[in-house]
């Protein structure tokens, strides 16, 4: 006998015509299952960054309390030590706020570099998911740290300003640039060093080797203005020197650092952190098979 036509059944259970084929998805529902993946890089990025705080932190006792705790006792350190040598400070009258200034600057590079520059090995074992990638990676360590460091900074910045006897007119937005500068001054030489460490392990010491002198080297404890002329023609060179002598503007309205370049500052953050970029885009594999 010949084959009869087979007869699709929709859902409300009545036959339908013979000879018709199975009703397809609508163009108007497409769409929905296209977009069930939306903001996924956002999601990964703050998934890892919730991971990097209980990490970091939620195990550790007093949790959060060892991120301020960290920058406050080495000002008040560096504040007793050079009281004793000194009757007052380059700037001002409160040696706690002049070398804050200084500090949390310095401080906030050094947490984003270092961070970043291993924002791979931390994540290695998650980046084996699809879904995962280097860049989430190196983005989430980047906004959970600097974020941490500027809280940490607004409040020893603000204790310090309400204990101290000064007469400081804040300035936010030379205080905003120096910020912004230092930040992606930070990104920069983090991803660079993020590829350089993944591809030659050797690099990570050499580079604390070369970059032990730079808390000595970055304006901390002295101001640029007040260097032999020999040392401010090398230091100048030094993006560190710049962002610090912009932050002191911001607490210190008559201080007028001739020497900051901020352009300086952001053309060497932009070639370092798209070499950066180029280098694990080309090697982010050899780096995760290592």
């Amino acid at each position: 006998m010949p084959d009869r036509p087979s007869t699709a059944v929709p859902s409300d259970g009545t036959a339908a015509p013979s000879g018709t084929t199975s009703p397809r998805l609508s163009n108007a529902q497409m769409p929905r299952l296209k977009n069930t993946r939306s903001f996924a890089p956002l999601r990964t990025i703050t998934a890892l960054i919730l991971r990097e705080m209980a990490t970091r932190y939620a195990r550790t006792p007093g949790g959060y309390i060892w991120a301020i705790m960290e920058p406050l006792a080495a000002i008040i350190f560096l504040s007793i030590g050079f009281s004793l040598v000194i009757r007052s400070p380059a700037l001002g009258n409160s040696f706690l706020l002049f070398y804050a200034t200084a500090y949390m600057p310095f401080d906030l590079y050094n947490c984003i570099a270092n961070t970043v520059a291993r924002a791979v090995g931390f994540s290695k074992p998650l980046l084996l998911f699809p879904a995962v990638t280097w860049l989430d990676a190196v983005l989430a360590r980047f906004f959970l740290n600097s974020l941490t460091s500027i809280l940490v900074s607004v409040i020893l910045l603000t204790g310090i300003l309400a204990l101290t006897e000064n007469r400081t007119v804040v300035s936010l937005p030379e205080i905003i640039e120096a910020i912004s500068a230092t930040m992606l001054l930070g990104l920069g030489i983090g991803t660079l060093n993020c590829a350089l460490m993944g591809l030659f392990p050797i690099w990570e010491l050499v580079w604390s080797i070369l970059t032990r002198p730079l808390f000595l080297a970055s304006g901390i404890f002295f101001l640029y203005d007040d260097m032999p002329g020999f040392a401010r023609e090398i230091l100048w060179y030094n993006p560190l020197i710049h962002v610090i002598g912009l932050a002191r503007v911001g607490f210190y309205p008559t201080y007028n650092p001739t020497y900051v370049n901020l352009p300086y500052v952001i053309l060497v953050s932009l070639i370092l952190l798209t070499l950066g970029l180029l280098l694990m885009r080309r090697y982010h594999r050899n780096i995760l098979n290592t």
